[in-house]
This record gives C-alpha cells, structure tokens and sequence, in this order.
C-alpha cells in the first residue's frame, strides 16, 4: 500500500532528501560560471588565496570565496584549485597570453630605464615575463636628472634605443623640462621619454588593491613617502620602514588590473618603442 504521507521525517537525512549536492570542479582559467542568487556570469581570470576572480563580457572582474555557491549550465558545483597548472589561454600578469616559447632571449642593446628601484619592481612584476620574451633590460638611474650624462656616456643610436619612464611629468614640473630638452637634443630621436603625472611610483598602485580608499594627502614641506606612511598609519621613522612599506605594496599587486592605466599605457608604449626592428 502506498504511503500518502511520505516517510518518516525523523529519520536520518531528511532535510537532503531531494536537494541537489554541489559536486566539485577545478577552476580552470578561462572557464565560466554563474554565482548562485547573484546571476553574475564570468569566466575565471585568477585562482590565488583561496579566492577565485571572474571578469563579466564587459571586463568587469569580482572576486569570490572558491567553494560552492556556484553554476555550470544551471547545475551546482564548488570550484576548487586545480590540481595541476592551467593549461591553454593562460595570460601574463600584464594581461598579455603566455607564449608558447617562453625561454628568454639575448638582452637587447635597447632598454627601458625607470628613475629608481621601486619603478623597476612594479614594472618587473607585471611586465617581468613579457620582458624577458622580448630581450629588453630594465634598468634605474636614481633619478632622471642623471639621464642627460647616462646618454653622453652610452649615445643611443638606431639600433640601441632607450625607453625612460620619469614619474611626475606633468607640466612645468621639472621632469617635464629635462624631458623636453633632451628630446631637442642630438639624441632625441632614439630616446623615448614617457612618464606618470603621480609624484610617485606607488601612486601607480590602485589604492583599491592596497585595500584603501584613496591615496592620504601629503602637506607640503613633508617627505611623499614618509607622509603616506603616516597618513596610512604605518611605521615611518628609517629607510627600512618606507622598503617594508613598498614591499607591502607592492605585495598587493597580482596584474595589470591593480594599476593606474596612467601608466599601463606608458609602459606598454616604450615596450613597442624599444622593441620596433631598426630601420
């Protein structure tokens, strides 16, 4: 005889009867997903500290807790790490795709200066691998108004081209003059100077990645760097607070999703300058 009421609820593991488990699948770069109850579709950019990032068909990326809550064609699943490497379309932290030949070249004559090493580090970590692809050397001069000596000893030519990024260059500054008289110079037409109008490099850090607001306001009078430190309420009384600062900034960025397209722009233009066969 049938029972028309069912079974008994009190018995063991009434509560799942008929729901549906989430079963687990790799979070594959590149595989897309719905968030349950959210209805945001993307498809995985990143898996790192236990989060997963997706970016939408507009480029809009979020950031979610790897796990269940998720949906392939309607069907619940958890994404988990992958066991192995993602294969296939995998990108650069520049955003650039991984070449399929990844072994690095002979240095280039052409190279990038920055004016110190915190630029190199923020270049190296996004554009590191591309870089190193491409044969080009990143170099610092502990600040630009050394440029015009650098390239009286090592003249540029058609074939040995520098690519400078300064921070600052806005107008009347006076990395805008330096500039500018080089580019008048005798060497103006192998040196492509391009620059950030931040007072400096770590303004290049989305402050959204460092997990602030905004960047504090620095009085005038005050040291830039020592004035964020204190503005954010970190340490800033020696030389090895402001290096643990940067380090701890610089730990924030993952791609070029995390910096100001004020200078990803301007990284990528002498990346083209320094790289275009000599005529």
């Amino acid at each position: 005889m049938e029972d028309r009421y069912g079974a008994d609820v009190l018995a063991a593991g009434w509560r799942e009867a008929g729901r549906k488990t989430s079963r687990p699948v790799a979070a594959e770069i590149d595989l897309v997903v719905e968030v349950a109850g959210d209805g945001y579709c993307g498809a995985i950019t990143r898996v790192e500290n236990g989060s997963v990032e997706l970016e939408d068909w507009k480029g809009r990326t979020r950031v979610f807790p790897l796990g269940a809550g998720f949906l392939i064609d309607g069907e619940p699943v958890a994404l988990v790490v992958p066991k192995t490497q993602p294969q296939g379309r995998r990108r650069t932290a520049s955003g650039s795709f991984v070449a399929d030949d990844q072994r690095a070249r002979v240095a280039l004559p052409s190279r990038i200066l920055v004016e110190g090493k915190h630029d190199a580090e923020l270049v190296e970590k996004v554009w590191g691998a591309d870089l190193r692809v491409e044969g080009v050397t990143v170099e610092f001069l502990q600040g630009v108004d050394l440029l015009d000596d650098l390239l009286r000893a090592e003249p540029p030519s058609r074939t040995r081209r520098y690519g400078v990024l300064v921070d600052h260059l806005v107008p009347g500054s006076k990395e805008t003059r330096i500039a500018e008289a080089i580019a008048r110079g005798p060497h103006g037409r192998h040196v492509r100077i391009v620059g950030h109008p931040f007072v400096d490099v770590w303004q290049c850090v989305k402050p959204q990645a460092v997990g602030i607001a905004r960047w504090p306001v620095v009085p005038r009078g005050t040291d830039w760097k020592t004035g964020i430190c204190r503005g954010l309420g970190w340490p800033a009384e020696t030389k090895e607070d402001l290096g643990l600062a940067w380090q701890r900034i610089l730990s924030r960025v993952s791609t070029f999703r995390d910096i100001e397209p004020e200078l990803l722009g301007r990284v990528e233009e002498l990346i083209d300058f320094v790289t275009e066969p000599a005529e």
